[in-house]
């Protein structure tokens, strides 16, 4: 019993700084967002008016903000979308496929993920050239004449961020993937091999429903980091131009805030707790799958 005593104590103890931190760091700052997008203040204003749900009703009439949540939302989709599908066949590739080089292949993919945004912006601005880049080189050598594509004018940006964002986190979430994929039993395919079902199949039937629960705990935790990492990638390549095209929700919020509409930008802030709280509840019931054993 004295033991048991003991082992709790020392537990408390242990946990107790980590939680007093959290809740200082984490859970503080988080309920004041919820507070002060009640109040009407400025930036570096000591002076607080509270309009209760004001700043909301304003937040559904601002067409900027709507644009800012629609292009917010396209990056999560598409990004989301094609990021999962290419990490998954590069995974299945490297996985099953016997290829010369395969731990070269995955150190190549994985780069982007540890440079930081700020590099990865400078390497697709260049890129990006509208004289001299590498994609309108690539595309003068093809039609034989001279194409500067404005890759970042308006009609573009979007498809630009998305680009580069699909470049950044290929390779972290293809390692994830070729971790869970080499734990899968070889017996599995060679069994599926001898009832003749094919490299497609196999994917379907056996690698996906056996990786699922990595898949699952890896969509939540992109969808939430693609809208942080929409906000860097904006602020680092666009500034959110031309004109808000390449806006998103919380490069808006910022905006608002150096504009002075600190309480306006924390119902902003809200808004997009709310959001992603929501979303990834949707995406974890829409997942959900019993779990396969083997």
């Amino acid at each position: 019993m004295k033991n048991h005593k003991g082992y709790g104590r020392f537990v408390i103890l242990c946990l107790t700084p980590a939680v007093v931190l959290f809740f200082i760091f984490m859970i503080l700052p988080t309920l004041n967002v919820f507070r002060m997008s009640l109040f009407q203040r400025g930036a570096y204003s000591p002076t607080e008016t509270f309009v209760g749900l004001d700043n909301f009703k304003a937040l559904f009439q601002d067409a900027s903000f709507i644009r800012s949540m629609q292009n917010t939302i396209l990056l999560i989709v598409v990004v989301t979308l094609i990021t999962f599908a290419l990490a998954l066949l590069f995974a299945g590739i490297l996985t099953r496929e016997k290829l010369r080089g395969q731990n070269f292949f995955r150190v190549v993919f994985y780069i982007p993920n540890i440079l930081s945004v700020v590099v990865i912006a400078g390497i697709f601005s260049a890129i990006y050239k509208p004289e001299n880049g590498l994609f309108n080189s690539i595309l003068s050598l093809f039609a034989g004449h001279t194409v500067q594509v404005l890759w970042k004018d308006a009609p573009m940006v979007m498809t630009s961020l998305i680009i580069a964002m699909i470049w950044q986190a290929i390779g972290y979430y293809m390692v994830m993937y070729m971790a869970s994929m080499s734990s899968v039993p070889q017996s599995l395919y060679e069994s599926a091999n001898l009832d003749g079902a094919g490299r497609i199949a196999q994917f379907f039937k056996i690698t996906l429903p056996l990786i699922w629960t990595n898949i699952r705990t890896t969509l939540t935790f992109f969808i939430i980091s693609t809208i942080n990492m929409a906000f860097l990638f904006v602020k680092a390549m666009t500034s959110g131009g031309p004109n808000g095209a390449s806006e998103v929700a919380l490069s808006y919020m910022y905006g608002q805030k150096d504009a002075g509409l600190y309480g306006y930008s924390m119902a902003i802030g809200v808004m997009i707790f709310l959001f992603s709280f929501l979303l990834s509840a949707a995406v974890n019931k829409v997942t959900k799958r019993e779990p396969l054993e083997f």
